[in-house]
């Protein structure tokens, strides 16, 4: 049973004061500092002060004191499709690239499969992160993003999933989508659209960059992602995307060799039965958030067996306001490719404030199909599982308080969690849908009256 259920009701005594303002001051300390870390080249989110209490401190002995703090459990909303769930996950070693890091010598890397599931019988249900890559995602936002929670408030580790853990596969063949985070953020806190994807027929992975985003292998030994500290140059980025790309098409390589029967585990571990059956790689695509949308862009360019891919809100060149254009916005696509933004980034409108060259860049070059949405009243964070998992953990901690609208807006945007979890699944499996299975779809034809938020920019 989750602690939630546990918390004492919350009431006007001076813990929900003090919260209320460690959570202000957090914020106005932290919050843009933390955004520019987290996604380089993107505009800072603006710091609030609810209170005018900007020159308050936070108080993390009394926080921590505060019998109301908890570690959180969350709900991840259910997947709208019919299928059960599986996940597995692999260990890679790419023997082509040396890493002296490695105890191999070479590039590893942790990837999961997230598939549709048949018989499961008892089967357990996933966690949402394995123990030590839940600690340092908490650990990042209750300290170095500046949240100004005591550490622990997020329970990733005893959060479940919608999916049971290395069951067998429903025995049929399936499309194939890679999926790549955004700078130094794990595979896993995109889970919910993942999730939504497998559960509507398709075989979705997920990878870990090691070196970037905290790692957790078999066996424990766990990878650490690259420290918070300046936001990367132009060459930083430029060096993550080519090796993001290369993770990418290794990853692709072996998923070839799984569906010919060949184990790739480099622990020897067996997949599911029916899984390696059940990949189509006929039909691949790609996305990504952030750096992992450029990623997804600059891995088409380069492999002719991804057919289609969406960026979600990332820009494609090195430095969003100074560039260089990536070598994708410059040259465009010959195969489907959509931009899907949040409401303060990634516009083609020169004369916008939010104005990406790349973009626009890309627009003109696009040789194959191309579509270009706005979700709007969002910022970067809320086409993750952040969205929902901050509101859930805020309403937790402080109740009813009304500065969490104020911290909502300043962290994923004014938008509904629910409808906007909602819009994101159904326009990126419809497109998808359209450009791997060959399913015209009516909600990529124009605005829907079902999906207010979403506009076509172009």
């Amino acid at each position: 049973m989750s602690r939630m259920s546990n918390r004492r009701p919350s009431s006007p005594s001076s813990h929900v004061f003090t919260r209320r303002h460690v959570l202000g001051a957090g914020l106005t300390a932290g919050l843009a500092v933390g955004v520019a870390a987290a996604w380089p080249g993107l505009a800072q989110a603006s710091p609030i002060d609810p209170d005018g209490s900007a020159g308050l401190a936070p108080d993390p002995i009394r926080a921590q004191d505060d019998p109301n703090f908890h570690p959180v459990k969350f709900r991840l909303p259910a997947p709208t499709g019919r299928k059960a769930l599986g996940t597995t996950a692999v260990h890679l070693i790419d023997r082509s690239r040396p890493d002296p890091a490695m105890p191999s010598g070479q590039r590893e890397l942790m990837i999961s499969l997230w598939y549709p599931a048949g018989m499961f019988g008892s089967a357990p249900f996933a966690k949402y992160m394995p123990p030590r890559t839940a600690v340092e995602v908490d650990d990042a936002w209750t300290g170095e993003y500046g949240l100004a929670l005591p550490s622990g408030s997020f329970d990733f580790a005893a959060t479940e999933t919608h999916a049971r853990v290395d069951v067998p596969a429903q025995p049929m063949r399936h499309p194939v989508v890679l999926f790549s985070p955004g700078f130094q953020y794990s595979r896993f806190v995109n889970t919910a659209q993942v999730e939504d994807l497998a559960s509507r027929g398709y075989v979705v992975v997920t990878i870990d960059h090691s070196h970037e985003t905290p790692v957790e292998f078999p066996g424990g030994r766990f990878l650490p992602g690259a420290p918070e500290s300046e936001p990367p140059g132009p060459d930083q980025i430029r060096a993550a995307v080519e090796t993001r790309t290369a993770d990418a098409r290794f990853v692709l390589d072996q998923l070839e060799r799984m569906a010919d029967g060949r184990k790739v585990d480099a622990d020897g571990k067996d997949l599911p039965k029916d899984l390696a059956d059940g990949l189509d790689l006929r039909k691949v695509g790609m996305f990504g958030i952030g750096l992992g949308g450029y990623t997804a862009a600059n891995a088409m360019l380069q492999d002719q067996r991804i057919s289609a891919g969406i960026d979600l809100d990332g820009t494609l060149q090195d430095d969003r306001k100074n560039g260089p254009l990536g070598d994708v916005a410059e040259q465009g696509l010959d195969r489907p490719f959509l931009l899907f933004g949040s409401g303060e980034t990634q516009r083609t409108d020169p004369a916008g404030d939010t104005y990406d060259a790349s973009w626009a860049s890309f627009w003109k070059a696009q040789r194959g199909g191309r579509l270009n949405l706005t979700l709007v009243n969002t910022r970067q964070k809320a086409f993750t599982d952040y969205q929902f998992i901050f509101s859930q953990l805020f309403h937790d901690i402080y109740g009813e308080d009304p500065i969490i609208t104020s911290v909502m807006k300043a962290l994923v945007g004014s938008a509904k969690p629910a409808r906007s979890v909602l819009a994101q699944r159904e326009y990126i499996a419809a497109f998808f849908d359209q450009t791997l299975r060959r399913r015209p779809s009516l909600l990529l034809r124009g605005g829907s009256p079902k999906f207010p938020e979403v506009r076509f920019v172009r």
